[in-house]
């Protein structure tokens, strides 16, 4: 697998979000519509760190497919409040390919309290992790939801503990959201994150209320609210599927600057703050 692997997996993946989330697909227009061009900064996923079965529900698993496409680690982060830990990656071939970062996070279930820890492991028993991925379509079915819809009971009772685990019963290792990129937007009509987070509220978009990131931080983002969809669960007593409505995602747009990384020499950051990031995991809050 290579840099054009990358580049047909996310151009699948993108697809597919967007069917999903409207949000993007205004953001895309707009910007096109003013003579700019899509890019996008970003692509974030979420995981499980959790063995089971032999198998690795986390980020070992799911760096097992982006490794091959070309991507390396490039930063680590820790949100002990929530059980969180996360690394960003970075491609070789980045800025000739315009390939995205990927920021891929995952639970901590056994910082979980219980019963919390055993029902998420409950609910993923028997799933057939993907093991290899020679083939496009077989790499494409990586992101996505391996195990069973989960019981209604198991998805409200793990939203108590952690909405973000909750979310991955039910999506699984779906896109979380993807990431405008102001910076190569190209457009004067919306020239920085502030005029394209009011562009997109004037199209009747709902926007996070605050941007986070200060000038100077090298890093600014802001994102749309999550979209709701119908979940599908199963029901306790019956066992058979329901659907209940439940976030899936929002589309995020970041801005990125200068920081100082020696004296005198300026450089665009191009890493991620984690303060930051722990305020946008609280956006697919139910």
């Amino acid at each position: 697998m290579n840099a054009l692997a990358a580049q047909q997996l996310w151009a699948k993946l993108w697809a597919k979000y967007q069917a999903r989330v409207a949000y993007a697909r205004t953001y895309q227009r707009m910007i096109e519509q003013a003579g700019g061009t899509l890019a996008n900064d970003h692509i974030a996923f979420r995981s499980l760190r959790l063995i089971l079965d032999g198998q690795d529900f986390g980020l070992g698993y799911l760096e097992r497919f982006l490794l091959p496409l070309g991507y390396e680690a490039a930063g680590e982060y820790v949100f002990p409040t929530q059980s969180l830990y996360a690394r960003h990656y970075r491609h070789p071939e980045q800025d000739a390919l315009d390939l995205p970062k990927l920021f891929v996070s995952e639970l901590v279930v056994d910082d979980l309290p219980q019963p919390a820890a055993g029902i998420i492991r409950a609910s993923v028993a028997g799933a057939k992790l993907v093991e290899r991925a020679d083939t496009p379509e077989a790499l494409e079915a990586v992101f996505d939801r391996p195990w069973q819809p989960p019981l209604r009971s198991a998805v409200e009772a793990v939203n108590a503990a952690s909405q973000y685990g909750a979310w991955v019963l039910l999506h699984g290792y779906a896109v979380n959201h993807f990431t405008g990129y102001i910076n190569r937007q190209n457009t004067a009509a919306y020239p920085d994150i502030e005029s394209t987070a009011r562009g997109l509220a004037a199209l009747g978009v709902p926007m996070k209320s605050e941007i986070e990131g200060s000038w100077g931080s090298g890093l600014r983002q802001t994102a749309t609210k999550a979209v709701s969809e119908p979940a599908t669960v199963r029901e306790d007593a019956t066992g058979k599927p329901v659907q209940i409505p439940w976030t899936y995602a929002y589309y995020e747009i970041a801005e990125r600057g200068p920081i100082e990384v020696a004296p005198g020499r300026m450089e665009r950051f191009e890493g991620f703050l984690g303060p930051q990031a722990k305020n946008l995991f609280e956006m697919t809050r139910k």
